[in-house]
């Protein structure tokens, strides 16, 4: 089944209620973070409202234990503000750089769990950008967004009650002002903005598969000047991304000219209305001068706020992708508390199976003896190879029953089935690792004699000593040093090392020449005794050596 690995669009409400959902581990650093925070912003308040306290009593004619007593007070708060600081953004960073590891962890873990039917034919290009991009861009949302918000909420609400103290009239402006800058700002920004952040995200994935598509298939497209219409089309993705960015960037700076705007507008209703209280004697000259410089000091953490209208357009867009990713279910569901049986032959009865809409295999009946070697042969598209897919139990049959022994392999343990079966498909991917810890990966505990043993029989041990470090040799990524041949070869062994009952062979010897078919043939042939072989073939030759053959067509077993 094709997957698109982009989700569904969910709510932005929803996104965040399950982003929030994963700080739950973080929870006390979260309100250490808060705390620190407030009390950091209100020490950089009373910085600038204590210098006017201290001017207003020497005005008055302050003694100088007065004077004193300001001049610690300021050095106090400058330097708690500036400790405070620190400690939030530690908390902030550690909380963030934290989830962003359990997140990635959680999404390796989902797409293992996912795979391998509902990735098949998935975007790679867009699973790297979510994995990469996409997770990175949530560390604005933890560290930058949630306490935040907290504290310019608790901010706002000391330095209402501080007005409020003074008189409760100085608080009207300072309400308002908090209301529009912190929360209609940024909500309208965010509105106006529409789908942008989902749309930047999206061609992102769009543009890492073509660049990874363009890596992959380089030769081919020297080989074929294809070079300056690939290099157009990445011009052209790049170039409207960027148009998208530019846009989202320009509502950034309107954003910002707005605030600042704003802020100047209230800072002078602020003193309008407070020499307008004067004139009415509901306050003295040290109230409106306090009362205004307080109000121009405090909007630093709703100005933080006001910044957030754009920002969290890619952040939310890209938590969208990553919580679909987590809460996507799997076509088939690992079956941890499943029977264990042993091996003893595999039999399919009446199987139909479809991809999507398309069926592929109908009323498909075989039976497959223990120490046997059971050749499947049939035109491209057959179901040869999908047959494969459903013994390994990598999607569910649709009717029908797929048994090893006597157990269902729907109703074995995941771990059991991978146990008794191995499949090598007819392209092997190899880790940009060494030889040996692409073989030892099937086997980690599988000594150098057994190792060596699997490559002979795959043969292919002779071309790994004729290379400089043998088998600690660097494969490229993809295996792309390597012939088909090669990476076929080390496919076998891989699963000659696994050494599985029940062997599965897509096509083994399609890149091989006749002599290492030849010796691949005899050595399956020599471990009839303990091993069952399923093999799909076109050539003749490697037919030859099944006990029987299975001839399919058009989904049925002709």
């Amino acid at each position: 089944m094709r997957h698109d690995s982009a989700p569904a669009r969910q709510s932005s409400a929803r996104t965040i209620a399950k982003m929030l959902g994963l700080v739950d581990s973080m929870v006390g650093v979260m309100l250490m973070a808060i705390a620190t925070g407030v009390l950091g912003f209100l020490c950089a308040i009373s910085i600038p409202v204590f210098a006017v306290h201290g001017l207003l009593a020497l005005s008055e004619g302050a003694d100088d234990y007065t004077v004193t007593g300001v001049v610690v007070g300021l050095v106090f708060f400058a330097l708690a503000r500036a400790v405070l600081h620190y400690v939030e953004q530690l908390c902030n960073h550690y909380i963030a750089f934290k989830l962003l590891a359990n997140i990635r962890d959680k999404v390796f873990a989902a797409l293992r769990r996912l795979a391998p039917a509902k990735l098949a034919g998935a975007d790679r290009g867009s699973l790297v950008s979510m994995i990469t991009a996409d997770v990175e861009l949530l560390e604005v949302f933890y560290a930058h967004t949630i306490s935040p918000v907290a504290i310019a909420v608790l901010t706002s609400g000391v330095m209402l009650g501080f007005f409020c103290w003074m008189d409760p009239a100085l608080a009207v402006v300072p309400a308002v002002a908090y209301l529009v800058v912190g929360a209609v700002v940024p909500i309208w920004v965010y509105r106006s903005a529409g789908d942008a952040g989902l749309r930047i995200r999206t061609m992102s994935g769009a543009l890492s598969s073509l660049v990874l598509g363009g890596l992959r298939g380089l030769r081919e497209v020297r080989q074929y000047h294809a070079g300056e219409a690939h290099i157009r089309r990445m011009r052209e993705a790049s170039d409207e991304l960027l148009g998208h960015q530019r846009g989202l960037r320009e509502r950034t700076g309107v954003a910002i000219a707005a605030t600042s705007a704003l802020i100047l507008v209230f800072s002078v209703a602020q003193l309008a209305w407070c020499v307008a209280l004067l004139g009415a004697g509901s306050i003295d000259v040290g109230q409106m001068t306090v009362a205004t410089v307080a109000l121009f000091s405090s909007f630093g953490p709703v100005v933080a706020l006001a910044n957030l209208g754009t920002t969290l357009q890619g952040t939310i867009a890209s938590g969208a992708r990553v919580i679909g990713i987590l809460e996507e279910e799997p076509l088939v569901h690992e079956n941890v508390d499943g029977v264990e049986a042993p091996f003893t032959g595999a039999t399919v009865r009446d199987v139909d199976f479809s991809y999507g809409e398309e069926q592929i295999l109908r009323q498909v009946s075989a039976d497959i003896p223990q120490g046997a070697i059971v050749g499947v042969s049939g035109r491209s598209g057959s179901g040869k190879s999908t047959l494969c897919r459903l013994l390994m139990r990598f999607w569910d049959v649709d009717a029908g029953r797929i048994a090893l022994g006597e157990a269902d392999v729907r109703d074995m343990r995941t771990s059991c089935l991978r146990r008794l079966e191995a499949f090598v498909e007819q392209d092997t991917h190899l880790f940009h690792d060494s030889i040996r810890d692409n073989l030892l990966m099937v086997r980690p505990d599988a000594t150098p004699a057994q190792l060596e043993a699997a490559c002979r029989a795959a043969s292919v041990h002779d071309f790994i000593m004729s290379l400089p470090q043998g088998y600690d040799t660097m494969v490229g990524e993809l295996g792309d040093t390597l012939s088909g041949g090669e990476r076929q070869r080390l496919g076998l062994a891989r699963a000659f090392l696994h050494d599985a009952p029940l062997l599965l062979l897509d096509e083994p010897t399609s890149n091989l020449d006749s002599l290492n078919e030849a010796t691949i043939l005899k050595s399956l042939v020599e471990q009839r005794a303990g091993r069952t072989v399923v093999l799909i073939s076109h050539r003749q030759s490697t037919m030859a050596v099944a006990d029987r053959v299975i001839g399919m067509d058009n989904g049925r077993v002709s």
